[in-house]
C-alpha cells in the first residue's frame, strides 16, 4: 500500500487531498497494465472502476453503427471514468488502450461505500470529479465549436 500511496500522492489530481483521504484511495487501488486495443469501458455498460493513467494513451470513443469515432485521448496523469460516481453507474462512451498503458485501477463500489461512511471524504472526491466532468464538457464544447465554425456538419458541405 505504501507504493500505491506514493503514486497517488505525486499525481496532480490528488495532490491537494488530505493524507487520510489519499490513504482511503490507496486502499481501493491496484496497479494494472493493458495492451493496445484493450477496451476498458464500453458505452452503456456498468462501471465499477476508474483509472489513473500512469503511462500510455487511452482513446475515448463514441460508438457508431459501423465502428466508432475518437473524440479525446487521455494520457499520463489523466483520470479515466467518472460514470461510477452517479447512478445509473453506466459508461457514456467507450475507452480503448491506444498504446501499452499502466494504470492505477480503483474499485468504485468500495469507494462509494467509503464516501457514504465518511462524508468529508465523499465531498472532497465529488469536488474533484465535478471539476473533471466540467473540464471534459468544456473540451467537448470547444471541439464542437471548432467543427461547426469551419464548415462542418450543417454548413452545406
Amino acid at each position: 500500500m505504501n507504493e500505491l500511496l506514493a503514486i497517488i500522492k505525486e499525481q496532480p489530481f490528488f495532490e491537494d487531498m488530505a493524507p487520510e483521504h489519499r490513504r482511503l484511495l490507496a486502499a481501493c487501488a491496484a496497479k494494472c497494465s493493458y495492451t493496445p486495443g484493450t477496451r476498458l469501458m464500453r458505452d452503456h455498460e456498468p462501471t465499477e472502476t476508474f483509472w489513473l493513467i500512469r503511462e500510455g494513451q487511452v482513446a475515448l470513443e463514441s460508438p457508431l453503427r459501423e465502428g466508432s469515432v475518437a473524440f479525446q485521448t487521455l494520457g499520463p496523469g489523466d483520470i479515466l471514468g467518472w460514470s461510477w460516481l452517479l447512478p445509473p453507474y453506466r459508461a457514456s462512451y467507450d475507452a480503448r488502450a491506444v498504446t501499452d498503458i499502466h494504470t492505477l485501477r480503483f474499485d468504485a463500489g468500495v469507494l462509494r461505500e467509503r464516501m457514504e461512511a465518511n462524508p468529508a471524504f465523499g465531498y472532497v472526491l465529488m469536488k474533484h470529479f465535478a471539476a473533471l466532468i466540467v473540464q471534459r464538457l468544456q473540451a467537448a464544447r470547444l471541439q464542437a465549436l471548432d467543427i461547426y465554425s469551419h464548415g462542418g456538419p450543417g454548413h452545406g458541405n
